[in-house]
């Protein structure tokens, strides 16, 4: 049959991305404490298309990608995207995948358990070096979302009763260094927060979160440079980032803040 998308194009015009968007796909990863966790991904993948060629093969992305679903570590993502890269004659290949990870926590006090979700990204791109080599230019990057709560230090200095508090997301980027845990940074995220968030809590859990919160009032500014000074100190990540959105209970509005650490200093 007729390969169209391989026949000349004659505009002249080459294409930094074409590929699929929003792929939903069920995909493995790995699990600190099960060792492999089933979830489901929104993926996008990408190929630059050179100004010659009318179009790209759209199925050869899902093709590559279903061949790599069953283990997407994330020194695996980038073998995907070298796949892609190799299989489509491009010089880049780009990719994102967004999914849902589960942990089991307990509560606090009665230690019931149940189940959180945190919302991860994988982000990579990779070009060919010199003469097409497969060892070309590479970036990857991890980032995880971890719901938490925050009590308000400047309410609970003026206030004769009580203090507002709200829940709030962090979200950590980290480009990829040594291999680490998803757990993990979660685990660091929540222990910078005023309070963990539950999915939960029994009355007796709920008194002890409240408390715990209250006895440890942050303001975003506050959450920011804990997560940042921590991430630093494990000296694993060439480079990252770290921001937190509090959905204010008392404004109409989020309170935001943000920094980032590029290769020894910070921007």
């Amino acid at each position: 049959m007729i390969d169209i998308q391989n026949t000349y194009d004659h505009r002249d015009i080459p294409l930094a991305k074409v590929g699929v968007k929003g792929l939903e796909y069920p995909i493995r990863v790995l699990d600190k404490v099960k060792k492999v966790q089933h979830t489901t991904a929104k993926v996008d993948l990408y190929a630059d298309l050179p100004r010659h060629f009318k179009g790209t093969h759209m199925s050869r992305f899902i093709e590559i990608f279903h061949g790599y679903r069953e283990d997407l570590s994330m020194p695996r993502f980038l073998d995907m995207l070298q796949s892609i890269r190799r299989d489509l004659e491009a010089e880049s290949a780009f990719g994102s995948m967004t999914f849902p990870y589960f942990i089991e926590k307990n509560a606090p006090v009665s230690g019931l358990p149940g189940m959180m979700s945190y919302q991860c990204r994988y982000q990579g791109w990779v070009r060919s070096g010199k003469s097409g080599e497969i060892d070309g230019e590479k970036h990857f990057a991890v980032s995880v979302s971890v719901p938490v709560s925050t009590v308000c230090p400047c309410s609970k200095a003026i206030s004769d009763r009580g203090a507002h508090n709200q829940r709030g997301i962090v979200t950590v980027e980290l480009e990829l260094g040594p291999f680490f845990w998803l757990e993990d940074i979660i685990t660091l995220v929540e222990k910078a927060a005023s309070s963990p968030v539950y999915s939960l809590l029994k009355r007796e859990d709920e008194k002890f979160v409240t408390e715990q919160a209250y006895d440890n009032p942050k303001f975003v500014e506050d959450l920011v440079r804990d997560v940042y000074i921590e991430i630093r100190e494990m000296k694993m990540f060439p480079n990252f980032s770290v921001e937190a959105e509090n959905f204010e209970s008392i404004h109409n509005h989020s309170a935001f803040a943000y920094a980032r650490y590029d290769g020894g200093g910070q921007k």
